[in-house]
């Protein structure tokens, strides 16, 4: 960075705090605060000034009007405090003090950056301190907060607007920005080197079926196959590690769903866009400040039971809703899809089977093997390679084998190129027939 963008970050540091001081004594005069809530001012400093930001990140009718004047505001106090400054540095001042009062700040031109999928800020000072992923790969960026104060400001401005708060007391927060993006914020004491921020971006349009075939993520068999076995109503396990691709693929097989079907969605944070007319969303909610108000996805798979869906589409399954939704799926719901955290296609079967015991309900194991076994179809299986790229590697049909539910692979990923294990098994290739798939090309 320049001496010149320094001195404008520095000038549009105090010019923000200025404004957050006058912007946090109109809402005081209004008798309300941004956040609303008890405390809230201790996730950026003082009350007043937790108040302030919370107000020009538009949570609440007060919130809205202070937006609303800020341009005019920032614009007033830029042409009365950089009088000596000359108009291309005005405008490029009026900007920084925008992004710090109503933006991320430095984040901004990140998030602006399309080739940017993940934003990761690990605290302030250091060498490096915010870093991001691009094509699969982590990169530093020169890109920092001035200060703990300004990194906390900018978490408050992700946060107000949902009601939800980060202090001593509750250190863990996941959140969403309005485009959809997902957030995790860490502070201390559990992050001993200053609060750290994870955004993973959104895409707006998703990952189709053709882009996963330009990316490498499946070939033109795979995706013939896959294609087939979405419309003949067989059920989904994606598979996979953090940051694999799997809600991309999840995306990108809920496009193969008839648009005459009604799908209803349910996820922790929303991520999924589906482009079929006859969607139904439905979010999972936390605990409000209260401890009151949680909605859980267990509870929002049971009552998508009563919504009368002809598929269900659990973003992912971490709890004991893998219990009703396997249950869901036995019992009316196939063409179902889901995905699991794994590391192949075995432990994801594992991992549903240990996850329904933590139903609380006092069923044997051997009665859940029975229902995975019954209600899943395929696991999809796919990874992050070292080059950054991300592949399904294997799929699998879930068999009954003696003493449980094993998984037989039909297709899988070696040196690049796709390997076929044929025949299918007869069932499984009966219902894809039907659905259209002639086979491999081979």
């Amino acid at each position: 960075m320049s001496e010149q963008a320094q001195a404008l970050d520095e000038v549009a540091g105090e010019l923000r705090e200025r404004l957050v001081r006058e912007a946090g004594a109109d809402a005081g005069d209004r008798g309300g605060g941004g956040m609303g809530a008890p405390g809230a001012g201790d996730a950026g400093g003082d009350a007043g000034e937790g108040a302030s930001a919370g107000a020009l990140a538009g949570a609440g009718a007060d919130a809205a009007g202070a937006l609303a004047g800020a341009p005019a505001r920032i614009a007033a106090l830029v042409e009365r405090e950089g009088a000596l400054l000359s108009a291309p540095e005005r405008v490029e001042l009026r900007r920084r003090v925008a992004e710090r009062a109503f933006g991320l700040g430095p984040l901004e031109p990140l998030l602006a950056d399309p080739s940017v999928d993940e934003v990761m800020v690990n605290g302030v000072g250091g060498e490096i301190s915010v870093w991001v992923e691009r094509a699969g790969r982590i990169e530093p960026t020169a890109a920092a907060f001035g200060s703990v104060a300004e990194l906390r400001h900018a978490i408050e401005r992700i946060l107000a607007p949902l009601g939800r708060r980060v202090d001593e007391a509750s250190p863990l927060c996941d959140a969403r920005l309005p485009d959809g993006s997902r957030v995790n914020v860490v502070i201390p004491p559990l992050a001993l080197d200053g609060p750290i921020l994870t955004i993973r971006r959104f895409r707006r349009h998703g990952f189709g079926p053709a882009e996963l075939l330009d990316a490498g993520t499946i070939d033109a068999p795979l995706h013939d196959f896959l294609r087939a076995c979405v419309r003949a109503r067989l059920t989904l396990l994606v598979s996979g590690g953090t940051g694999s691709g799997k809600t991309t693929t999840l995306g990108a097989l809920s496009s193969f769903i008839p648009d005459g079907e009604r799908i209803v969605t349910i996820e922790d944070a929303a991520e999924l866009q589906l482009r079929q007319p006859h969607v139904v969303r439905l979010e999972a909610r936390t605990a409000s400040l209260e401890g009151r108000g949680e909605v859980t996805i267990r509870r929002l798979v049971r009552n998508a039971l009563r919504m009368r869906p002809d598929r269900i589409v659990v973003g992912e399954v971490r709890g004991g809703e893998a219990l009703d939704m396997l249950g869901a799926m036995s019992s009316g719901h196939d063409g179902s899809l889901s995905t699991v955290h794994a590391g192949s296609a075995e432990e994801a079967l594992r991992r549903i089977e240990t996850l329904a015991l933590m139903a609380d309900v006092a069923l044997p194991h051997g009665a859940i093997r029975e229902q995975v076994a019954g209600a899943i179809d395929l696991v999809v299986h796919q990874r992050r390679e070292p080059d950054g790229r991300r592949r399904v590697v294997a799929v699998s049909a879930v068999d009954r084998v003696a003493g449980g539910v094993g998984a037989r692979e039909l297709y899988a990923m070696r040196d690049g190129r796709g390997i076929w294990r044929l025949p299918l098994p007869d069932e499984l290739a009966a219902r894809i027939t039907a659905a259209g798939w002639t086979g491999p090309q081979r």
